[in-house]
Formats: C-alpha cells, structure tokens, sequence
C-alpha cells in the first residue's frame, strides 16, 4: 500500500493501524487531540494538538490531500468524530470509522444503561461507596455525590471532584485480581463506566461480577450519518488496501463493510 493516510486517534487500535501501516510502508501520520499529559505514541509520524474544529481539519485535508483519514478515537470522542465526518465530506476525503463494538452483559452482570454522566450521578446518588472510571472529563457531574467516591483518571480532572473523593492517578491495562482487591479495599457498592468496549479495561466488569455489584454504564453517542464504520484494525486495513491500491479518489467511496 502506498500513500497518506491520517489517523485521528491514540486509542489501542489507532495505535496498532498506524504500527501496521507503518510496517507496510504506508505515509501515515497520527493526530493526538493532547489531552493526556504523556500519551503513548504511535508508530510513524505524530502531531499533537487539535485542528481547530470541523473548518480547521477541513483547511488541513485540503492543504495536504491525504488519500484517506481513519477516525480511531475513543467511542466518546463525539465532537472529533463529527469534525472528522463534516471536514471529509467537504474535502471530498474518504473517511473511515475505526470503533470497537461495546460491552455485552454476562449472566451474573446487574448492569444499567443511562444516557449521560449526569443520568449516571442521578443513579447511583443513594449508594454509600462509588468506583468513578469515567475519564477525567466530566467528573463535575458527579461533585454533589454524599458518600465515598474512589475517582481514577490518567490525569488528574479539572473539574470538582465530590467531598468524599479519593482521586487514583493510574493507567491501564489493570488485571482482574487487582480490581478484585481495589473493589474490596475500598467496599465498593456500585461502578459507573462509560461503554468504551475492548479487553483492555474490561478488568473491573470481571471483578463487579464476581463480586456482585451492580454497574452503571454511560450508552455511546451516536455516529454522524453515512459514516462507515468497521469494529476491527484487520478490517480497517482492509478497506485502506483496497482504496490506495486504486486511483486517487476524489469522493468518499460508496460502500465499506457498515456505515450509518
């Protein structure tokens, strides 16, 4: 394969497309929005920082005519996702919907599905102890919380944390017998995830299972329509392989493996 491809994204799957493309000898440049104080990096060339929103990326694909931008950001990187399929369609960019499929309950799961952070607050606002692994963005949401709150981000938030708060400054993967221990450590009722998906955070569903407390998982946002969307790096190479073995594409390509 040859020719630019971006990657929008520094979550484990941009991460092993932009290691493969490399691999293959793929141009492929990575964008990081730099929210994380010391991200892993991928492979091949980085830039950090955002583009300055939907017109921003837009000025950018037209200044540089990638041949394709795969959009690998978190699931609840909403405002990215929609600048990526606004700039695109402008630029006549074929644009690519890289996103893990969420979470399925197991027998055994007490699981709740709310709508927002807010919604989630509400939810488990009776509860004498809260595990909060919601990321660092929005944990104002839950600063009126009355009991004990264990919040644990990358970095540390920018909003109020609540007035029973101990704050956990860790990265993962986390295995299942230490979220067993940290449940246990600090008597935890309930957990409030959002549903990011994939295996690499899954840790402290196993360990509410088994210790049977319930969870409360913020739902995704919806995707842009007409996006196409694909749940695997294999799948992502392969619809790249098939556009940048054709001609230069002046338009979105018609049809990929799913799209919304």
């Amino acid at each position: 394969m040859t020719g630019q491809v971006l990657v929008l994204g520094g979550t484990g799957e941009a991460r092993r497309l932009a290691a493969e493309l490399v691999a293959a000898g793929v141009d492929v440049l990575s964008s990081l929005a730099g929210r994380v104080a010391d991200p892993v990096l991928p492979a091949g060339e980085v830039r950090i920082g955002g583009f300055g929103g939907a017109d921003g990326l837009a000025a950018w694909l037209a200044e540089h005519r990638p041949r394709a931008v795969v959009d690998a950001t978190h699931p609840f990187a909403a405002q990215i996702t929609a600048a990526a399929a606004t700039a695109a369609a402008a630029q006549g960019t074929p644009l690519l919907r890289l996103q893990r499929p969420g979470w399925t309950p197991q027998p055994g799961d007490t699981w709740r599905h709310v709508d927002s952070l807010a919604a989630a607050a509400e939810a488990v606002a009776g509860y004498r102890s809260v595990f909060l692994t919601t990321g660092r963005q929005g944990v104002g949401a839950f600063a009126a919380l009355p009991g004990r709150v264990l919040v644990r981000s990358v970095d540390p938030p920018d909003e109020p944390l609540p007035a029973g708060a101990t704050l956990l400054l860790d990265r993962g993967p986390f295995s299942v017998a230490d979220e067993l221990a940290l449940l246990r450590e600090h008597a935890v009722e309930v957990v409030v995830t959002k549903d990011s998906g994939g295996h690499m955070t899954e840790a402290k569903l196993i360990a509410a299972r088994e210790l049977r407390v319930p969870v409360v998982l913020v739902r995704r946002p919806s995707l842009p329509d007409g996006v196409v969307l694909v749940p695997t790096v294999e799948d992502a190479l392969a619809w790249l392989a098939g556009l940048l073995r054709g001609p230069r594409a002046e338009g979105t390509p018609g049809a990929g493996p799913s799209s919304r």
